[in-house]
């Protein structure tokens, strides 16, 4: 068996999750099997450097680098992704190896240790033990052989994972204890450049070098460090980055600092356990939270200059961030962070902006100062328009200005939907038409949302009509969005099941899935059925019927309930539809029945792709009790709090707590509920009751109430 590094012990049933550290709580090997595709190896929270194992791509499992269910390594790479459906980035690796022809290295999960912050394996051809811990841009590895043998260590740059392809690199040993060089390289991101500088504890010798691409040195015998700095501007700002973060040598030191890294963030949510509450409901929650710091990441030295999307160097006063995977993390993921990270939002907001005055639009799927334009809509302008409604946004006026000139371009199908008022997909040769309108219709009610904060009533009266562009898509004879062309009819022949990623109108789904995607509007939504009745129905149904997705159907349509599929995140929201209905009994138990059966404490715990953070921040906010249903403007909706008792930091000193009375694994339903002692009727708060440091009481009981189903009382 593994090690896993603090292995849960039993807490005393009602008090604090842990007595410790919260970090013992975490279990990183959930996802590395399975279609998780986690990043598994050392960091800390949303560092540039992400230093694990990075194994042979073998197929769509492996976009992270690592899976469970493989057994040779090729090298420790300094750079990963966690959770995405594209394979990328692997840069810069070392391997031991016992001879100069020596390329790859079996292992057993029997001989790895890991922990946040820190990563072993015992290797046994050669006899070395690997270990890496790392700071924000800088990755600290620690050889130590059996029988203080040599280390010999192969640095090979033409490595990378998935799409990634090398284009051009150099190594170049600058002294007997220091190689620098850079690589360049093309795949997901277009043109992606990074710098690095290592430093060895002792001098090594060039044993061979092929070309400009690896190299092998050999060191004395005895254990070896290595330090290895990144940047994207230079070697000598990797230099510079190694100086200021790591100017020593004590590796239990930067491996404790990591770890206390991550027990500072985790500490920003302290549980206390109901009765039933268990351990495995512990570690998948403090993974979840784990998991959701791994990005966006840092992406600039140490002095604030980085590259940019334009290839030109910048410095904007501001900490920069990369790898923002925003269709999947406008949902949740941000919306958790603008909670529990408020002192990093307005440089994300900062960064965002850049991007827009380096490449003419917000990002869409923004990865190492490149934009992929991956998946569809604009999903940035719903993650910029809810940080400038919280506050967060120095200048408003300018992030609304880049709101509206990227919706206003003629590229992703928006040509055709300013001249028709919706995409006709007989007009639009990529396909996903649908999936693309939905997406649009609700960034467009966010730039109308800021709009008319900011009294711009020319663009709020525009865009509030462009969001309900979804109404075209809706088929009122079958109550599904579907595919319609410019003379107004719908596509035929139609199979609500069906699944065709990229050859039909939606995207990694199918209509049943998309017929929900209204969030920003859902009274509008239910309006378009017959009746509320029949959405109730329908929306019961979704979680019932059972349909052939057809051989074409990607393997992101997983985690289902009926048709509901948790593991892509289009449904994240639709559990919790039901309370703007006047239903929210049906919510809580949908969504303690999706943490149940979609969360585990196992390799194959995620029902579907992580997708940098958001699978997991779907979990930790559900398991607090809330979810931001509406993409901008702060309202939280009340579900089922996991946990007896919830306090989350949200800054300056404040304290959110939430109190769930009698909760348990029967009781699940809302009876009752108070917001700072006085009794709540409605089904949601605020943003501004969570950050002003509220409290919130929930009592819990075993059989569905009436507590917000009236009208005046749903969001």
């Amino acid at each position: 068996m593994f090690l896993f590094i603090g292995l849960i012990s039993l807490f005393a049933m009602g008090g604090w999750a842990a007595d410790g550290d919260l970090t013992d709580l975490v279990n990183p090997r959930i996802g590395t099997g399975g279609h998780g595709h986690v990043f598994f190896g050392a960091n800390v929270p949303f560092g540039f450097v992400q230093l694990g194992p990075t194994q042979h791509t073998r197929g769509w499992d492996w976009c992270s680098g690592y899976h469970d269910s493989d057994s040779i390594i090729i090298g420790f790479g300094h750079m990963h992704l966690s959770g995405t459906g594209v394979g990328e980035l692997g840069d810069v690796a070392f391997l031991p190896v016992g001879h100069t022809r020596q390329r790859e290295a079996r292992f057993s999960h029997d001989d790895e240790q890991v922990a946040p912050g820190y990563y072993s394996l015992r290797l046994r051809q050669p006899q070395v033990k690997v270990e890496l811990t790392a700071t924000q841009r800088t990755g600290f590895h620690r050889y130590t052989p059996d029988n203080d043998q040599a280390v010999m260590l192969r640095l090979d740059l033409r490595q990378g994972i998935g799409w990634d392809g090398l284009v051009a690199a150099s190594i170049k040993q600058e002294s007997p204890t220091e190689i620098s060089g850079f690589r360049r390289s093309r795949g997901w991101a277009n043109d992606q450049r990074v710098f690095f500088h290592a430093r060895f504890s002792k001098p090594v010798k060039m044993v061979e070098l092929q070309g400009d691409t690896v190299a092998l040195v050999q060191a004395g015998s005895g254990p070896l460090l290595v330090k290895c700095a990144l940047s994207n501007v230079s070697v000598e700002g990797a230099k510079r980055n190694m100086d200021a973060e790591l100017p020593h040598w004590d590796f239990e030191r930067v491996r404790d600092e990591a770890r206390q890294a991550w027990e500072e963030q985790l500490k920003k949510v302290r549980l206390i356990r109901a009765a039933d509450n268990t351990d495995d409901q512990l570690a998948v929650f403090y993974t979840a939270l784990y998991h959701t710091m791994i990005a966006p990441s840092v992406y600039c030295d140490v002095d604030g200059t980085y590259r940019g999307s334009d290839g030109k160097m910048h410095q904007g006063g501001y900490v920069n961030y990369t790898t923002f995977s925003l269709w999947d993390t406008y949902r949740a993921a941000h919306p958790l962070m603008t909670i529990i990270h408020p002192e990093r939002q307005a440089d994300f907001a900062m960064a965002m902006l850049a991007i827009f005055d380096q490449q003419g639009k917000l990002p869409v799927w923004h990865l190492m100062g490149n934009e992929t334009d991956c998946m569809v809509g604009n999903p940035a302008i719903p993650v910029m328009a809810d940080l400038a409604l919280k506050g967060f946004v120095g200048d408003k006026q300018r992030a609304l200005k880049a709101m509206v000139a990227s919706a206003m371009l003629e590229e992703r199908g928006m040509a055709q939907l300013k001249r028709y008022g919706y995409l006709p997909f007989d007009k639009d040769t990529t396909y996903e038409t649908v999936a693309k309108g939905l997406e649009y219709a609700l960034a467009d009610h966010s730039i109308a949302l800021l709009a008319d904060h900011l009294g711009k009533k020319q663009d709020a009266r525009y865009f509030y009509k462009r969001a309900k562009s979804y109404r075209h898509y809706f088929d009122k004879k079958t109550c599904f969005m579907r595919g319609i062309d410019s003379k107004g009819c719908f596509r035929e022949p139609f199979n609500p099941f069906r699944s065709n990623h990229q050859h039909d109108d939606y995207t990694e789904g199918n209509a049943w899935q998309y017929t929900w995607l209204v969030p920003h509007d859902v009274h509008g939504l239910v309006a378009l059925f017959p009746s509320e009745q029949h959405f109730i129905h329908k929306l019961d149904s979704l979680f019932i019927v059972e349909g052939d997705l057809g051989e074409e159907a990607p393997p992101d349509v997983s985690g289902l309930i009926g048709q509901y599929a948790h593991g892509n995140e289009p449904s994240h929201h639709v559990a919790y539809l039901y309370n703007y209905v006047g239903q929210p009994w049906k919510t809580e138990r949908l969504v303690r029945r999706i943490m149940d059966e979609m969360y585990r404490n196992d390799l194959d715990g995620l029902s579907g792709n992580e997708d940098v953070g958001q699978m997991s921040a779907w979990y930790v906010l559900s398991a607090l009790g809330l979810y931001q249903v509406e993409p901008a403007g702060g309202k939280f909706v009340i579900g089922s709090p996991l946990f007896a008792k919830a306090e989350v930091c949200v800054g300056e000193g404040k304290i959110f707590t939430i109190v769930a009375h009698n909760q348990s694994r029967r009781n699940i339903y809302v009876q009752k509920a108070t917001l700072n002692g006085v009794p709540l009727t409605r089904s949601y708060i605020s943003f501004e009751d969570i950050a002003s440091g509220a409290t919130l009481e929930l009592t819990m009981g075993a059989e569905p109430s009436s507590w917000a189903t009236q009208k005046k009382d749903r969001p």
